[in-house]
């Protein structure tokens, strides 16, 4: 009957870990987490802007990093509501409803953004090796059936996890290690076989994020091979600049994503400190920093901002 009670009561809540073992510490990251999540939405709302109302930026270059820009919102706000809880109100109980639905939007978000990456390296082929067509290939009804796939893919594939989460039994700690829900870490709380999560959860990022991965990958080898055909150096490096940003953006995605599951699945002889704070790097470094890189590498976005900043100041 203990026992009983106990699963039912865990079923209804989950602790979120905020600082592992220094739970009096959290208020010191407060300030600093505030200051990335502002950063997050400041940069990438600017990016929004901008966008919108600059002539030169209305190609799809652009409308694929605008839609780069919601989803890093999406993903910031995803998991914003535990962040405040736990590290501005010290309040890290979180109810299991209120659990599950933050991680399927954390998945589902991240998912996406990886799929914009993929089509975002989509977008550099066809700028590259057909730039007469480009607008003609990559039009607004295109560019919109893309955007959409992108998102029905991502909610399509994290649908079924909820429904997985909610059938195990829950009758062991219900403390989480992350300050946040994630699936591999629900499931490992649970006091029944999770062999059917486990195998979703792998299925899933081979054929999103691995699949992803791989065309990013062949991508560029295809750009690659259409650059060494050009004949002038100086212009081989001009058409490969134009995928810095993007590169960039792939790097500060998969690198952090590779190292917190080598951790994750490794790195149990670490300290749980070490865990935290890959999970964080992985959710939180990528939104605030694609703007940042996007508006030094991109001419127009910066002089653009540049004149909003000038026009403020001669107002004063």
């Amino acid at each position: 009957m203990t026992n009983l009670n106990a699963s039912h009561a865990h079923r209804h809540s989950f602790i979120l870990t905020g600082i592992p073992g220094m739970p009096d510490k959290n208020p010191w990251l407060a300030f600093p987490l505030g200051f990335l999540y502002t950063l997050t939405l400041l940069g990438n709302g600017t990016i929004l802007a901008v966008i919108k109302v600059e002539p030169s930026l209305h190609e799809p270059m652009y409308y694929f990093l605008s839609i780069l820009a919601l989803s890093d919102i999406s993903l910031s706000l995803s998991t914003l509501p535990s962040m405040l809880s736990i590290f501005w109100f010290n309040v890290p109980e979180i109810v299991f409803d209120s659990c599950v639905t933050q991680m399927f939007f954390i998945h589902v978000f991240g998912i996406v953004e990886s799929g914009v990456l993929v089509s975002m390296a989509f977008d550099r082929i066809v700028a590259i090796r057909n730039p007469l067509h480009y607008v003609s290939i990559l039009t607004h009804g295109v560019i919109g059936k893309i955007g959409i796939a992108i998102f029905t893919r991502a909610v399509c594939v994290v649908f079924p996890v909820p429904f997985l989460i909610k059938r195990l039994p829950f009758c062991h700690s219900n403390i989480l290690s992350h300050s946040y829900c994630l699936h591999q870490d629900m499931m490992q709380l649970a006091c029944a076989s999770t062999r059917i999560n486990s195998l979703y959860g792998l299925i899933i990022v081979i054929f999103t994020l691995g699949l992803d991965a791989l065309l990013i990958l062949m991508s560029y080898v295809f750009i690659l091979k259409t650059v060494l055909g050009i004949a002038s150096s100086g212009e081989r490096l001009k058409t490969l600049s134009t995928c810095l940003s993007h590169m960039s953006a792939v790097l500060l995605f998969y690198v952090p994503f590779i190292g917190a599951s080598m951790i994750h699945r490794f790195g149990k002889h670490l300290p749980p400190v070490v865990h935290m704070l890959m999970a964080n790097i992985y959710l939180l470094l990528p939104p605030v920093l694609n703007p940042i890189v996007y508006s030094v590498k991109t001419k127009q976005i910066r002089r653009r901002i540049i004149q909003v900043f000038q026009r403020r100041k001669n107002r004063a």
